[in-house]
């Protein structure tokens, strides 16, 4: 056996981050979350589809809870930074449109089309465009959550300093980007050791935004543990960080928990304050 991470060899790493192979009915779990999406589009007010750049998938949705003033909660879907789209998972906006966020569901291209550096920019230029707000959906200057889940949840940990964000909820996320490197997820990225080092949010803690930091309690316990280590390196560098073990659920259930405005995740990130 050759060790190649953690005392894994190749096909242990592989398995150790194949989330799709970790539960019986994937594709059933996303005709699912497919179906239950499309009717949340039907019955919420919003806009669908607005830029934010120039490039095709430089796009968000915005979900309006009927309020006035109102915070806004960002989702980055998942996917392994090259799956996906935001389309399967719009039905996590009922928890936080229930909660008065309106909601923002946000794209962005994808590996092998886009580098790991280009991805991260494009969140960048989301964020930024919903600072300056040339839509008109008073994004600015209100409180924002950014949170993601998988990929999306490294995205959002990434972010948890930009100027624009007032809360963080990575959801599963991967916080160091050595072990996807050497795995089958690095077939389409890529990585270089420059964006290895540059993008691994457990590596930047820095001063941010306070964190709630979330993994379902039966996911891979690779997924865990990037989420355990990241927590407890916000901790230690002083950084105002809750984490939460949703008990019971995969890494595909957890978002059926984001959906409940009372279920583990939300009703944590209130209690968080």
């Amino acid at each position: 056996m050759t060790t190649v991470y953690r005392g894994m060899d190749r096909p242990t790493l592989d398995a150790a981050y194949n989330n799709t192979q970790a539960i019986p009915n994937f594709p059933q779990v996303l005709k699912d979350f497919q179906q239950r999406s499309a009717q949340l589009y039907e019955r919420v007010p919003g806009k669908r589809d607005l830029r934010y750049g120039e490039r095709a998938r430089e796009r968000f949705d915005w979900l309006s809870c009927g309020e006035t003033d109102a915070p806004t909660f960002i989702f980055i879907h998942g996917g392994y930074w090259q799956n996906c789209v935001k389309e399967d998972f719009a039905f996590i906006a009922d928890g936080p449109l229930a909660l008065g966020y309106n909601v923002v569901l946000a794209e962005y291209t994808l590996a092998p089309e886009a580098s790991m550096t280009q991805i991260v920019g494009e969140i960048t230029g989301l964020l930024d465009h919903l600072r300056r707000d040339p839509d008109g959906l008073g994004t600015a200057g209100r409180p924002v959550c950014v949170s993601g889940h998988s990929a999306g949840g490294h995205l959002s940990a990434l972010h948890r300093a930009h100027p624009s964000v007032s809360r963080a909820l990575p959801i599963s996320a991967l916080v160091d980007l050595e072990p996807i490197s050497l795995c089958w997820l690095n077939d389409k990225l890529q990585l270089s050791e420059q964006e290895i080092a540059a993008y691994s949010p457990l590596r930047h803690i820095g001063k941010g935004v306070p964190t709630l930091v979330a993994v379902g309690g039966a996911e891979l316990p690779e997924l865990v543990r990037h989420s355990d280590d990241y927590a407890a390196a916000c901790e230690a560098a002083g950084e105002q960080v809750a984490l939460v073990h949703v008990p019971g659920c995969t890494h595909f259930s957890v978002l059926d928990d984001l959906a409940r405005p009372d279920g583990v995740l939300l009703s944590a990130l209130a209690k968080q304050g």
